[in-house]
């Protein structure tokens, strides 16, 4: 029997991409990119502008979608870059499911790039720099509950969104937007306390400063490639993307030895003993 195919779709505000993944989460042939229809986007137009593109890359079994903003079991929440009033409730899963008689799963782009990144040591975050700033979670290698961090305020009224988002780099120019960055990833290090961060994102590619040994810039094919983890054991014991029945629930279990926490998974970083602390602030 022939090992499934999964299409990986990575949403963004700019370009959708799309691969066909071998069952080890390799990139088959060529990935390809379309442009994301201008906000705010009608989301049958998506899923057509969606299946449309797929087509060149032929056959697949299954498929794993990276989706810009709030997402559980598969209904949007929020789209703060294609347009929530439309979207919010939306079940993308569903539809695409419907649409290629196919399983699919939907996850927050942000997770989806994570799973493709991390190394599962430890607590692992993701930051995206793209449209917006997208951000995820991990735990020895399981997603956390996804928080839309990007809309909290890191500057003034600022969200991480405008502040080191993409209109902030066109606006602000390049050194700005780097100083804002640098801050960003001080910030992250005292409320999180990560073990690793990896930054993923079209606009990643602009840092030119020295980055600390726990933080690594990551190519962008990991938002496809993660997908792959959608449907592994560990992605769905960890992740509200489809309900189990009690007896998968009872033969995934593990034993607990003790209460989880993401509190302290090392040892406490001092502030200001790494580069990435919060430097004096670069500009309002």
């Amino acid at each position: 029997m022939a090992s499934p195919r999964t299409l990986a779709v990575d949403i963004g505000g700019t370009g959708v991409k799309l691969a066909l993944l071998d069952d080890k989460g390799r990139i088959i042939g060529k990935s390809l990119r379309v442009p994301t229809p201008m906000p705010p986007v009608a989301p049958e137009a998506l899923a057509a502008t969606i299946d449309a593109a797929a087509a060149p890359l032929g056959q697949f079994d299954r498929a794993s979608v990276g989706f810009p903003g709030m997402v559980r079991n598969g209904r949007v929440l929020t789209a703060p870059h294609l347009g929530t009033e439309v979207w919010a409730g939306f079940d993308l899963q569903q539809v695409l499911a419907e649409r290629w008689k196919k399983p699919v799963r939907v996850m927050n782009d942000a997770d989806v790039q994570g799973f493709g990144a991390i190394k599962g040591r430890g607590v692992e975050m993701v930051l995206t720099l793209g449209t917006g700033a997208g951000t995820a979670l991990f735990e020895d290698g399981r997603v956390l509950p996804h928080l839309e961090l990007a809309h909290h305020p890191i500057h003034g009224k600022k969200t991480y969104d405008e502040y080191i988002g993409n209109a902030a780099l066109d606006r602000k120019g390049h050194k700005t937007w780097n100083k804002r960055v640098e801050r960003a990833i001080g910030i992250l290090r005292r409320v999180v306390n990560f073990d690793h961060l990896y930054l993923g994102g079209g606009n990643a590619k602009h840092i030119p400063f020295p980055l600390p040994s726990d933080v690594t810039i990551v190519p962008n094919t990991d938002g496809l490639t993660g997908g792959i983890a959608l449907w592994r054991g560990e992605a769905e014991t960890s992740s509200p993307l489809r309900k189990r029945s009690k007896t998968a629930k009872r033969k995934n279990a593990k034993p607990r030895t003790g209460p989880r926490s993401m509190g302290a998974p090392g040892p406490a970083r001092l502030a200001g003993a790494r580069r990435g602390d919060p430097p004096q602030d670069p500009g309002r």
